[in-house]
């Protein structure tokens, strides 16, 4: 069984069983078998829950196969008066049957859904599990992200990823539950706002008592009545006097202080059920055009990140491998990360939560524009922001990039129309943060201004961007990545803008430079060294960007352009990178003198 820990850290329970491990498996190429009942031939065993392109699968097919089954006997741990399965995400269409009987369907390949499957399990006996997913590798009309449509990878695009990638569970809950809880906090007053779903069965009397606790310190214990069994507070921490510690409550990535909670549920005043969960107290909002952290400007250094491994593809190899990337962006000297074309597992935003690195959350685009690819991108998205709104390192929501999906921004007013349409749709679900319609270019609807540019030239993007006069100059003439950078009704308000994608220095000893990618490239390391350190003092000394995001985190496949290898390996050391990313002067030391005579 894989390394994985609770998969949902903001609303845990002790009483769990993991089902990652060894289930049957089979291709249905020819989408023969339509229920399990059939007679499926399991041809193959896989290791859930990597995807079958993957080594760490057992499989490792990178073909073309449109539908996939899964199957797993097991006997279940313990039992409550309910039953809820989870899946954190299978690509792209799954339906699931428990002892033959079907209790979910599910569009999408980057979110979680679940299934209360107590009427379906049989006492006495082994349960099993069926998992048909469907992934048509040739549809570009499906949010897909970095996932390629022809056969080998190329260019910027990675192998395909084609059901179970993220962890499958099981939990026991009672037959009223907490279904789910949200938290937003309210920096300016010092209050953490609640919502709080229960669900099953009903109970006139229902309550939740809510714990919030600074380490072994109480800040708050309320009680709330659940009307309609849902309950809706702010809760208070109150001023202490003179001296107002509540500032040390505050989240940043240099001191990420998470709160405590324990959330009980009772019915006429007994006790059905208590987890816990957590949740911070910070702000980010703009202020003209600077990016605002807990109510101070912040400089952002944010690193692009898209989330692969070599031998486990989207899926991380176990916990401590989604812990030691959060680790080493920190390590690296930047305070954030550019999380790219990916809905990244939760676990990971839990290790942002806890160790203090900001994250950009961005949808995977289609890659075809069409009444049905927009719906499935907003019922995709509106999922991703739901299930990861409460995580406070998530500090920017980014529903699409460089024009993918909507390429006709300049001419068709449809396309127009879906940008600003998401934007506001993602305003209306969280106003709590900066949000960018496109990001990279062909701006319209946005709190950020993204521009994407691989000039490998200093000198050049120095001239580009220290200019008196943005609007004309930049706006108006010069287009980097050849693209005008604001849709026309839409110019530049003031907004803070951040240099999103830049750097891509190629830099691989490994592999011939005809096997790898890059945007410019280094033959040594003091080369590489050199022209990292160069781009980034100048970046870091243009006073017209917020912040930037270099590209990129690791080498990913033929991309030879991470500061680190594929293998989390650095490059160069770390104390170079860090210091080259912050702009700080590295001091070496002097060699010792000879004593020699």
């Amino acid at each position: 069984m894989s390394d994985f820990e609770y998969p949902r850290p903001q609303l845990v329970r002790d009483n769990w069983q993991n089902l990652n491990g060894t289930w049957q498996f089979a291709y249905d190429d020819d989408c023969r078998y339509c229920r399990p009942d059939q007679d499926i031939a399991w041809t193959h065993q896989i290791e859930v829950p990597y995807a079958p392109e993957t080594k760490l699968s057992g499989i490792h097919d990178t073909g073309f196969h449109t539908v996939a089954w899964y199957r797993l006997e097991f006997d279940m741990a313990g039992r409550g008066e309910r039953t809820m399965l989870h899946f954190g995400a299978v690509d792209y269409e799954a339906k699931v049957w428990v002892n033959d009987r079907l209790v979910a369907q599910h569009q999408g390949g980057h979110t979680s859904f679940s299934a209360d499957i107590t009427d379906a399990l049989v006492d006495g006996t082994r349960q099993v599990i069926v998992l048909r997913a469907e992934d048509d590798p040739h549809d570009l009309a499906k949010p897909r992200g970095k996932q390629d449509w022809q056969l080998e990878p190329h260019s910027i695009w990675y192998p395909r990823t084609t059901g179970i990638w993220q962890t499958v569970w099981l939990e026991h809950v009672p037959a009223t539950y907490l279904k789910g809880v949200r938290w937003t906090p309210h920096f300016d007053g010092f209050e953490i706002g609640c919502d709080i779903l229960a669900a099953g069965d009903r109970c006139e009397k229902l309550t939740v008592e809510v714990k919030l606790m600074h380490g072994d310190v109480l800040l708050a214990d309320d009680e709330y009545k659940l009307m309609g069994n849902e309950a809706h507070r702010k809760i208070a921490i109150s001023d202490p006097g003179i001296d107002d510690s509540r500032n040390d409550l505050l989240w940043s990535p240099e001191r990420p202080t998470l709160l405590d909670v324990e959330l009980t549920l009772r019915c006429d005043g007994v006790v059905l059920e208590t987890v816990r969960s957590y949740t911070a107290l910070r702000s980010v909002t703009i202020n003209r055009d600077r990016f605002m952290l807990n109510g101070r400007p912040y400089p952002l250094r944010l690193v692009l990140d898209q989330g692969y491994w070599p031998d486990s593809g989207i899926t991380a190899p176990n916990d401590e491998a989604l812990k030691r990337d959060v680790e080493l962006a920190k390590l690296m000297g930047f305070n954030g990360v550019r999380k790219h074309q990916k809905i990244e597992d939760p676990r990971y935003l839990y290790w942002a939560d806890k160790l203090g690195l900001l994250v950009w959350e961005e949808m995977p685009s289609a890659y075809a524009f069409s009444p049905k690819s927009m719906t499935r991108l907003i019922k995709e998205w509106q999922e991703a922001i739901e299930r990861d709104y409460s995580h406070p390192c998530v500090i920017v929501w980014v529903p699409f990039n460089e024009s993918w999906g909507v390429p006709n921004l300049t001419s068709m007013q449809a396309h127009r129309n879906a940008v600003e349409a998401l934007y506001h749709m993602t305003r209306m679900m969280d106003s709590t943060r900066p949000v960018i319609g496109n990001d990279g270019w062909e701006a319209s609807a946005t709190d950020i201004l993204g521009i994407h540019d691989y000039d490998s030239d200093p000198q050049r993007i120095k001239a580009r961007y220290e200019v008196q006069d943005p609007a004309r100059t930049l706006f108006d003439q010069r287009r980097p990545g050849g693209r005008i950078l604001t849709l026309d009704g839409f110019p530049h308000r003031g907004q803070p803008i951040v240099l999103t994608e830049f750097g891509g220095i190629a830099f691989d000893t490994q592999k011939p430079e005809t096997h790898t990618w890059g945007y410019s490239r280094a033959n040594t390391p003091e080369a590489f060294y050199e022209a990292y350190t160069e781009l980034l003092k100048v970046v870091n000394e243009t006073q017209m960007f917020s912040g930037f995001c270099y590209t990129q985190f690791a080498d990913t496949y033929q991309e030879a352009n991470g500061l680190l290898n594929a293998d989390r390996t650095p490059k160069i050391p770390f104390e170079q990178i860090s210091a080259a990313t912050r702009s700080v002067q590295l001091v070496v030391p002097e060699p010792p003198e000879s004593t020699e005579t």
